[in-house]
C-alpha cells in the first residue's frame, strides 16, 4: 500500500510487485490518493486490516505523528515513508535516510569528500531525511534554503543543528559541491528549482523528484555538463529498505529496476 500524491506514486506499484513476484509473496501493493482530509480515517481502516505500505508527499509527517511508536530514526527524522502494523499497532520507519545516501555515494562514485559543502533545498519530510542522512558524513558543510526560513530553522534544530540556515536561495547554494532537490518544484511539470545559470561550476545535482523521462532540471544540468540524477535510484533504494523491514526477506533489487526501467 501507497498513501500520497498520484504522480508522486506512479512507479512504487511496478517495482514493489516485482519484488513481491520475485520473492514468490501473494501479496497485492496497490496505490492510493489521499486527501490530507480522509488520511486518519485511511490509517484506521489499514491498521484495522493490519497493512504495510509506504508514505509520500504530503503526508510524511503527519503520518509520523500518527503513529503508535516511530522507529528511533522515524523520531529523529520527523516524517515517515514506511509504515506496519504490530500487535495492533501503527509502527513508523524512514528508509528515505539510506536510501538517499546510497543514491548520492552512487552520484558521487564514494561518500562526498570531508569538506564538502552540501545545498538542500526545501524543509519538509524529504529534506529532514537529506539532513539526517548528511549529519552521519563529518565535516560536511551543511546549507539549508526554503521559502519560509522560520520552517527551515526549525528543521535545522531538530535534524541537524550544525546545518546552516540561508535567508536567499543564491546565498545557500553559492560554491556548493552537491544541490539537492528535496521540494515538489518539478513534480508536474517543467518548473526547475534553481535555474541552471544559477548552478555553482561543476556541482553535482540530486533532483528527489522523479518523473518518466527524468525531470527538466535534471536533463538541463546534465546538458550543462552537471553530473545529475532525479529521485528513482533513491526511491529504488528506499523501497528495498522497505521491503526488508515489512517481510525480512532481501528483495531482488534488479528485477525492481527493470520494472521500471524496461
Amino acid at each position: 500500500m501507497l498513501l500520497g500524491h498520484p504522480v508522486a506514486h506512479s512507479l512504487s506499484p511496478r517495482f514493489q510487485s516485482a519484488a513481491l513476484r520475485a520473492a514468490g509473496l501473494d501479496v497485492a501493493y496497490d496505490a492510493i490518493d489521499v486527501d490530507p482530509s480522509v488520511l486518519a480515517a485511511t490509517l484506521g481502516s489499514l491498521i484495522a486490516e493490519g497493512a504495510a505500505g509506504n508514505v509520500t508527499v504530503p503526508h510524511k509527517e503527519a503520518v509520523a505523528r500518527a503513529c503508535d511508536r516511530l522507529t528511533p530514526l522515524a523520531q529523529r527524522v520527523g516524517a515517515v515513508n514506511t509504515f506496519w502494523v504490530e500487535d495492533g499497532q501503527l509502527v513508523g520507519d524512514n528508509t528515505d535516510v539510506d536510501g538517499f545516501a546510497s543514491a548520492l555515494t552512487d552520484l558521487l562514485g564514494g561518500p562526498p569528500r570531508e569538506d564538502a559543502t552540501v545545498a538542500i533545498l526545501g524543509a519538509g519530510g524529504s529534506a529532514a531525511a537529506v539532513l539526517v542522512a548528511l549529519s552521519r558524513w563529518p565535516g560536511l558543510h551543511i546549507r539549508l534554503w526554503n521559502r519560509t526560513a522560520a520552517r527551515a530553522h526549525a528543521l535545522s534544530s531538530r535534524a541537524a543543528p550544525q546545518a546552516r540556515v540561508y535567508d536567499t536561495l543564491a546565498g545557500g547554494i553559492a560554491g556548493a559541491a552537491v544541490v539537492v532537490n528535496a521540494t515538489p518544484v518539478g513534480l508536474t511539470d517543467d518548473a526547475l528549482p534553481v535555474p541552471i545559470d544559477d548552478l555553482p561550476p561543476g556541482a553535482a545535482i540530486m533532483d528527489l523528484v522523479y518523473r518518466r523521462g527524468e525531470t527538466a532540471w535534471v536533463r538541463a544540468a546534465r546538458a550543462r555538463g552537471h553530473r545529475a540524477v532525479d529521485g528513482l535510484p533513491m526511491l529504488l533504494e528506499q523501497g528495498a529498505l522497505a521491503f526488508e523491514r515489512w517481510f525480512a526477506v532481501t528483495p531482488d533489487r534488479t528485477a525492481m529496476r527493470r520494472a521500471v526501467t524496461d
